[in-house]
């Protein structure tokens, strides 16, 4: 993936803080955004190995530090968690593993072995509110208090957090640690605190933890109403919406407005289709050319059926592989999430928003909240006149579908099954096309400039340009 190309990897991110501080949180949250943007990265949370170990947990006493035979068991945990990481890393091509710690003195040595890079992520709280709700929205319904009696699990987790502060030891910026790369998070982020940030993937990691918060927020995306080119099973292009389109846009301002959102962002593409649905709410919006539809190429306007005929070495491309697959002059999906990353950005800075997009955009950002893989992710069912309203969550998104009374055609391609008579003659899995100029059936000139990502330069098909002097 594009991202990969800008990676010192293989890296380890070391999550470290008190419990209840949203270490499983940040990382969770963390690693969905980082396989998004094509990064493969994995979690090794040492309470899962902790859980394996003893399978009934029974109170904080486990957790005490002069509990001999407890410590022994964390231990050895510890260092099953550290074999899969460094195979992770070494023998799977992982690219970044997370593991979560309480304090960065449990950092074994021997990950440095694995890891090029290492870079920690430490989790500062000091409200109890914040402490006391994350208890309580998380803890109470963790596998180690299966009766989810509220107030013996605050009693009891309390309890456990007071065992952690005596051996943790936060990070020191002003001496032991000045030569560590880290962000502290302090209070939810509230404050920030960043040291010796080295690398491409460490500047990610601080820039996207710099802009996520925890507010109560609901995010609602849909497409355009249909359009005249859904009609005729067109592809791209910039038409206006049908008569049922501009029916939905109808539809849509009046759900919007029995949900009496406060304070609603409404964002647009800079196509017809996405400006006609919103001018209908009545509200301010704003247009955003990075919502812009998947950038077919030399296919825009056409059918699928045209398409199939014209270029037939493309239409069969594109199903082997429609993640990868970029049309001639176009864009493929790989692409168009690099595209939306600001998109993303923005969405977790912002309290509730409405985003009005096309098919493939909208399949990139509910693949990045719902953690859908790059093998989903141009599968995701997203019909004409459906809202999905996201409510981020403690550790994900909760997602429910709200399908509006207006009919539309179905735009929905399933997964083909692929065999050895469906693949052009001409090209391999191994061999696919990822850039060109010019279609594989076609010996047409594609004017526009194309679009490509990093790692993936086209080759110099015309040679060198003449000299301007």
């Amino acid at each position: 993936a594009w991202a990969s190309y800008m990676t010192n990897s293989p890296t380890l991110i070391v999550m470290i803080g008190l419990p209840a501080r949203g270490k499983t949180y940040v990382s969770k949250k963390l690693t969905r955004y980082l396989n998004w943007i094509g990064v493969p990265t994995k979690v090794f949370n040492l309470g899962v190995y902790r859980r394996e170990a003893v399978k009934s947990y029974k109170s904080y006493d486990f957790f005490r530090h002069d509990n001999k035979e407890a410590m022994e068991i964390r231990k050895r945990c510890a260092l099953v968690a550290l074999e899969d990481v460094k195979a992770y890393l070494l023998e799977e091509c992982g690219q970044i593993a997370v593991r979560l710690f309480w304090t960065k003195h449990r950092f074994t040595s021997g990950l440095f072995c694995a890891a090029q890079s290492v870079f920690f992520v430490e989790s500062v709280c000091d409200d109890p509110e914040v402490i006391a709700a994350n208890i309580l929205e998380v803890k109470v319904s963790s596998p180690d208090y299966p009766e989810r009696n509220r107030e013996n699990v605050m009693d009891d987790f309390l309890k456990r957090i007071e065992c952690y502060k005596v051996t943790y030891q936060p990070l020191d910026p002003d001496a032991y640690d000045k030569d560590l790369s880290f962000i502290k998070v302090i209070n939810v982020g509230q404050r920030f605190l960043v040291n010796r940030v080295q690398d491409y993937i460490q500047s990610k990691i601080v820039y996207y933890l710099m802009n996520i918060h925890v507010q109560p927020r609901t995010i609602y995306l849909c497409r355009h109403g249909e359009s005249e080119y859904n009609l005729v099973g067109k592809i791209g292009g910039d038409s206006g919406l049908s008569p049922r389109g501009k029916q939905f846009s109808q539809a849509l301002k009046k759900f919007i407005e029995e949900q009496e959102i406060v304070d609603l962002k409404v964002w647009t593409s800079q196509l017809k289709r996405t400006i006609q649905t919103a001018e209908s709410l009545g509200v301010t919006y704003e247009q955003w050319k990075i919502l812009n539809e998947i950038d077919a190429g030399v296919c825009e306007e056409m059918t699928y059926a045209e398409i199939e005929a014209k270029y037939p070495d493309e239409f069969a491309l594109r199903d082997q592989e429609k993640y990868l697959y970029r049309y001639p002059g176009g864009e493929s999906y790989q692409d168009l999430v690099q595209r939306l990353e600001p998109v993303i950005m923005e969405l977790e800075r912002q309290g509730n928003v409405l985003v009005i997009s096309h098919q493939a955009v909208m399949r990139c950002l509910v693949a990045y909240f719902l953690d859908k893989s790059a093998d989903e992710l141009p599968y995701l069912r997203c019909p004409l006149h459906t809202i999905l309203k996201l409510t981020p969550v403690a550790y994900g998104c909760k997602v429910e579908t709200i399908t509006l009374n207006v009919e539309a055609v179905n735009t929905h391609r399933d997964k083909p099954s692929l065999n050895a008579s469906n693949l052009p003659t001409s090209q391999t899995p191994v061999r696919m096309r990822r850039n060109s100029f010019t279609p594989r059936a076609s010996a047409d000139t594609v004017k526009r400039p194309r679009h490509y990502s990093v790692g993936s330069k086209p080759l110099d098909l015309l040679g060198p340009l003449p000299s301007l002097e």
